[in-house]
């Protein structure tokens, strides 16, 4: 094994061990109880809301009214309307998740993964703007923080760029590599949510795709850049 890949293969499965550790009892096939059932019917009718209205306009009481319950049923289930949405914003993490390491096709070069990768984000994006914008939108009261399960889950965002990463800079250690892989993740989200929140800086959505793929190769070229000079 050569030392990108084994930089690669250790910051990916870290990454990858902490969601497999948070998501690993969860996952296993229990018996749902009355409980679970509620919650579960909570969680989804608080999606089809977000989607429908987005989440500055989800009300507890809308949400219990589409689920079919009591809003004093709510809280049997959960413990406030900012737990409903921590579990939405879990589910579409996952399917994003699923979602970019579906886009990573094996024996391709680093920089056609990156490119897969930045075009797996915007179209992901774009087909669900409202619960993608509930990720980095949600916020919890002053003074309460996210619950560690969730926190665990956002590595998911650059797991897959780790790899591609350590291909064009070899040379970084696991930490840089994380660093820099959150760089490159902040600067393609940071263009695609200008866009799809239409400021005033942000290129036409029908462009969007086409300048995010400029932006990658311009970044995968400064990259190539860096480790030639080196050598």
């Amino acid at each position: 094994m050569n030392n990108v890949q084994h930089i690669s293969e250790r910051c990916s499965s870290t990454f990858l061990n902490i969601v497999q550790k948070n998501l690993g009892d969860r996952l296993k096939p229990q018996k749902a109880t009355k409980k679970d059932e509620l919650r579960t019917r909570l969680v989804e009718a608080a999606e089809a809301l977000m989607i429908e209205r987005g989440l500055s306009n989800l009300k507890a009481r809308d949400v219990t009214q589409a689920a079919g319950c009591s809003l004093g049923s709510l809280y049997n289930a959960v413990e406030d309307l900012d737990e409903l949405v921590i579990r939405v914003n879990s589910r579409t993490l996952q399917r994003l998740g699923e979602t970019l390491k579906s886009a990573v096709v094996v024996d391709a070069s680093a920089k056609e993964i990156m490119h897969a990768l930045a075009a797996a984000y915007v179209s992901f994006a774009l087909e669900n703007t409202a619960l993608w914008s509930a990720i980095f939108s949600h916020r919890m009261p002053k003074g309460v923080t996210y619950p560690d399960w969730h926190e665990a889950e956002y590595p998911v965002l650059i797991a897959e760029i780790i790899a591609p990463l350590a291909q064009l800079r070899p040379d970084l250690t696991p930490e840089q590599l994380r660093l820099r892989a959150q760089t490159v993740f902040a600067s393609v989200h940071g263009v695609v949510q200008l866009a799809v929140h239409g400021r005033f800086v942000g290129v036409p959505l029908d462009l969007l795709a086409s300048e995010v793929d400029a932006l990658v190769d311009a970044m995968t070229r400064g990259l190539d850049h860096v480790e030639t000079h080196r050598a």
